[in-house]
């Protein structure tokens, strides 16, 4: 007897508990987004563009244009550093929370082995070309990593993160001593600058523009997207523009760290990874060196957030330990990491791109926005805003302190998405250390026999 007449069922019709067709276009549409990983991270983006453009539309286009390389460039940073951490966390299940630390030492090197040996201001540098200062600045992070993973051999969850969260501390502090600056600049010739920071060097997506970096100077590109979207033609201005060539760049860099995870998350390795998140006894009672796999994956991803840190701060012009690395950076990491769903890359990408736009950016925005339209005087404290049981005062008061307030937004939100949705966006298709995924199969992976 076959097997649709033991079940009672047409071999022709369709399955009794199997999926079931969308009941219109919209929805059909929804659903293949969401089961497209390019969907999905496209379609969020276009959402937010749609929801800055209404914001800023009355500012102008230079405006509007504005805001969306602020909130993509932030988008694509933390979505870079979160795939970083989705490496060690999501896969391995290591607790690490000293990002910010691994990313300023992998800035910081940058500039000292690039910076010049007699520069005009700030500290000497080795004076290197770039690409040596990106290969020394990863590999300094990657060596910091391996030194890291000596505790994680012996330590787990909670112990792990305290020593972590020491380390990062340990650098933060070190890069802001002026004492540990002056022993680099006697022994090595290059300086951190101390609490003065350091200056990066010149971002060089601008000599694709510029003449040397310099303005007025365009290249043959620089005539040609200067006249097409500059002040001659839609009035957008020159660096917004040299702005999204730098975003084309960091789009490129989150592709390849991208492909780069995936592949290593379906090798055995990237198994391995899995199987030790999932069960370390039970990884090492199969003859995994365990020992060995968390050191590779704390030199893998502590490299992989030197370079996130690199492309993201080595672009800003200046670096100092204390307003850029602190704590603080390696929290916001993680809310993107759990927003997206812990163990999912493509989840860490949606993760990074939504918390930059609506936890990050979003909220000071529209709390300026909203304050233009408010006439009320803001009340001197949230006591006073409180007492006043005018909605309008109330909301005067919020939108002027919104950088304090935002802390407890960010509560309020993590709080949610952990009571409702541990998960996160995509926790649901967070990936298993199975080499062959047996829901697929059928009877569910049960043999006939």
């Amino acid at each position: 007897m076959s097997d649709a007449d033991a079940s009672g069922g047409s071999a022709s019709g369709p399955p009794a508990n199997g999926p079931q067709a969308p009941e219109s276009a919209t929805a059909a549409l929804v659903e293949a987004a969401r089961e497209s990983d390019l969907g999905l991270v496209v379609g969020t983006l276009l959402v937010i563009y749609a929801a800055a453009t209404l914001l800023t539309f009355s500012d102008g286009l230079n405006s509007v244009v504005g805001l969306l390389e602020t909130l993509t460039f932030l988008g694509l940073v933390y979505a870079l550093t979160a795939l970083a951490l989705n490496l060690q966390w999501g896969y391995t299940g290591l607790f690490n929370i000293g990002v910010a630390g691994f990313m300023a030492v992998g800035v910081y090197t940058m500039g000292m082995v690039v910076r010049s040996p007699d520069p005009a201001f700030g500290p000497p540098g080795l004076g290197l070309p770039l690409p040596v200062g990106i290969v020394a600045g990863m590999g300094m992070a990657a060596l910091l990593g391996a030194v890291a993973a000596l505790p994680a051999l012996r330590l787990k969850a909670d112990y792990l993160a305290i020593v972590t969260l020491g380390l990062s501390e340990i650098i933060r502090l070190s890069l802001q001593s002026s004492t540990f600056d002056n022993f680099l600049r006697d022994t090595i010739g290059a300086g951190t600058g101390g609490g003065r920071g350091m200056g990066m060097p010149d971002n060089p997506v601008r000599d694709l523009f510029l003449v040397d970096g310099q303005a007025g100077t365009p290249t043959a590109l620089g005539d040609l997207v200067f006249g097409v979207f500059g002040n001659d033609g839609l009035g957008i201005s020159h660096p917004i523009l040299i702005g999204w060539g730098y975003i084309a760049v960091l789009a490129a860099f989150l592709v390849a760290f991208y492909l780069i995870l995936e592949r290593l998350g379906r090798s055995p390795f990237g198994r391995t990874m899995k199987a030790i998140r999932e069960d370390e006894l039970v990884a090492n009672s199969l003859g995994k060196d365990v020992n060995l796999v968390k050191i590779k994956v704390f030199v893998i991803g502590c490299a992989l957030m030197g370079l996130a840190g690199i492309l993201w701060f080595g672009s800003q012009g200046n670096v100092s330990p204390t307003p850029q690395f602190r704590p603080l950076l390696t929290f916001y990491v993680f809310i993107a990491v759990i927003i997206g769903g812990s163990g999912s890359n493509t989840g860490s990408v949606l993760g990074g791109i939504v918390f930059a736009a609506a936890l990050f950016e979003g909220p000071r925005r529209v709390g300026g926005v909203v304050r233009g339209l408010i006439d009320a005087e803001t009340p001197p404290s949230f006591a006073d805003a409180l007492v006043s049981l005018d909605p309008v005062t109330f909301l005067a008061y919020a939108t002027d302190n919104i950088a304090p307030l935002q802390f407890v937004f960010l509560g309020i939100v993590l709080v949610f998405i952990i009571h409702r949705r541990p998960e996160g966006i995509l926790g649901d298709r967070i990936e298993t250390a199975a080499a062959v995924d047996l829901s697929e199969r059928p009877n569910g992976g049960e043999s006939d026999e």
